[in-house]
């Protein structure tokens, strides 16, 4: 049971204005502090070249992401689905996350962008909560490479401070295996929410009981149905993976981009290590953007690596990965494919060479390939 896509764009104005009044707020804040000039003469010195790699960097973390979408819907041969779709789908993802406290609005947004292009809304929750679960999965297994190969990196660097990497990576793993709960054991987990639910009502902390009552059976029951259609397709979930595993390494290489930019050089593994902690970080703080959890987490680890230009390194580095991304994305929420054979058939007419002569034909008829 998806969201109104009105409350999403309720949610996402809320947001803007929230995000606003944080960015008037640190702009007093450096003026107080006399941080100001010491960030206008860091930017100036900055070398432009590394700043758009590290914007390159977040292009590729985005194709990345649409190829996600891509192979999902490769996988039915009839989705009436075409790359522009799948970049409307992505860039609400990017624009009603960024928004919204824990990116809560991404997925009934992508659902709605989805059934959009006509799939049902049963096919549209199978795509985006496998996709969801992959790409939860993918965050976690990266994480848990980075620590293993860099544990000793953030103990000499941090000290104790890796108790806090450890206790990050521990409550990302019990929300991914909570996911897997709910698609695999879908019965106990309604049991146990409507058990809840029963509790928190009856002490008055839960006004309407119908309603939760619904929520819990409705998008439990949904999300496991939705998932265990997509799982069918294991190779194609591997797949997902792999360009997910892809996608995170764009978006946690941008601080190295960044980092050189400012003329500091820096271990690339130890980057991404530390690019995904501060990740997880911003991402588990309930306010949009990961205001607080996002500034705090890269002073943490990005602090000692960035010196005196760390301000200056966290605004390029917000500006890349988090304004920027959210400006441009919204243009691209009305994208519509005009193709219609489905990516599945697509592929099949140029793997085979059958079709090459039509799909020209139209495309110079038309002057549009997607």
């Amino acid at each position: 049971m998806a969201r109104k896509s009105g409350d999403d764009t309720e949610g996402a104005k809320r947001g803007a204005l929230f995000l606003a009044a944080v960015l008037i707020v640190y702009v007093l804040y450096l003026l107080l502090t006399g941080q100001i000039g010491e960030m206008a003469e860091a930017l100036g010195g900055a070398r432009v070249g590394w700043i758009v790699g590290a914007a390159l960097c977040y292009v590729f973390y985005f194709v990345f992401g649409v190829g996600a979408y891509a192979v999902a819907a490769w996988l039915d041969p009839d989705a009436p689905v075409g790359i522009r779709d799948l970049m409307s789908v992505e860039a609400s993802g990017v624009f009603f996350g960024n928004l919204t406290p824990m990116m809560a609005g991404s997925i009934p947004a992508q659902i709605l962008r989805l059934t959009r292009t006509g799939l049902d809304a049963g096919e549209a929750m199978a795509v985006q909560f496998s996709r969801f679960i992959v790409f939860q999965f993918g965050v976690v297994l990266f994480a848990a490479i980075m620590l293993a190969a860099r544990f000793g990196f953030f103990l000499s660097t941090y000290g104790n401070i890796v108790l806090l990497n450890l206790v990050i990576f521990a409550v990302h793993f019990v929300q991914l295996a909570v996911l897997v709960m709910i698609c695999l054991c879908p019965n106990l987990v309604m049991r146990v929410g409507n058990a809840c639910v029963k509790w928190l009502s009856k002490r008055g902390w839960v006004r309407n009981y119908t309603y939760w009552y619904d929520v819990v059976n409705n998008q439990v029951k949904e999300f496991s149905e939705a998932f265990k259609r997509a799982s069918k397709h294991l190779p194609g979930m591997a797949a997902t993976l792999l360009v997910t595993m892809a996608q995170l390494a764009c978006l946690y290489m941008v601080p190295w981009f960044v980092l050189n930019a400012f003329g500091h050089t820096g271990d690339f593994v130890s980057c991404l290590a530390a690019g995904s902690m501060v990740q997880m970080v911003s991402s588990a703080v309930p306010l949009p953007g990961g205001t607080g959890g996002a500034e705090g987490s890269f002073a943490l680890f990005y602090g000692p690596m960035f010196g005196a230009t760390a301000t200056a390194g966290y605004l390029v580095w917000r500006v890349v990965t988090f304004f920027g991304p959210t400006v441009i994305a919204a243009p691209l929420l009305g994208l519509r494919s005009n193709a219609t054979r489905s990516l599945h058939q697509r592929w099949n007419d140029l793997r085979h060479g059958s079709g090459r002569a039509s799909l020209r034909s139209r495309y110079s008829r038309t002057g549009r390939g997607r």
